[in-house]
Parts: C-alpha cells; structure tokens; sequence
C-alpha cells in the first residue's frame, strides 16, 4: 500500500482554498476549481497544509482514501502552476517543429504529420 491519502498537501503562496463537505474549492493565479470529494473523505486545513482522511475507520472507505488527496493536490497544484505535458521524441531522424499554431512531425512516414495547436495551448 502506497499511503498516498496520508501525506499533506502544501499550499502554495497565492492559493486559498475554502472546505466544505462535499467539495473543495481553490483559487489561484490560474483560476479557480472545484474538486468534488468522494464519498466519505474529509478534508481539513492544519497548519498551512491540507489533510484528507476517512469520515471513520471502515476498511470501505480506505479505498477513496488516496483518490481524494490526489484529486484535492491536483487542483491545488492547477491553480498554482498549471498543467504540463511535455512531448519527448528519441531516436535518429524524429524530427518536430512549431511554426505559429502549426506542429510539423518527422516521424519517419514519408510525410509530415502537421497536427495544428488547439486555442489556449502553449
């Protein structure tokens, strides 16, 4: 068992977060989300960080134990630095290229694949 639910979820200069029992709210410089939490999991605020833990001790609701932080720590962490995905080629002769909104893939076809970069993605 990873024990994921029982680690802290810091929060970031800039974020606040309002608790309320069905759901999580955080605000930050890159917006706002609501995190709705699974049934039976309770977080509260100590100290500066957050800490979900089960309603009560029932081996049922363990199960949503680690979901719920790792939901609550996704939101924190999107309203505090965004998402990020980073695309990795390896190997000889993969090539990628932006021009404007346009992305152009050498991947070994025997044309580029152009893929255009969807509004709001950098």
């Amino acid at each position: 068992m990873s024990r994921v639910g029982k680690r802290p979820i810091p929060i970031p200069a800039g974020v606040t977060v309002q608790i309320s029992p069905e759901a999580v709210e955080a605000k930050g410089p890159k917006g706002t989300m609501r995190q709705p939490l699974p049934p039976g999991i309770v977080v509260e605020m100590q100290d500066g960080v957050l800490h979900a833990r089960p309603e009560r001790e029932e081996r049922a609701l363990a199960k949503f134990h680690g979901l719920g932080r790792s939901l609550v720590a996704n939101a924190v962490t999107g309203v505090s630095a965004g998402f990020k995905k980073e695309l990795d080629i390896v190997g000889i002769g993969y090539r990628a290229e932006v021009t404007g909104q346009r992305l152009t893939l050498a991947l070994g076809y025997s044309h580029p694949v152009i893929f255009e970069v969807p509004a709001g993605i950098a």
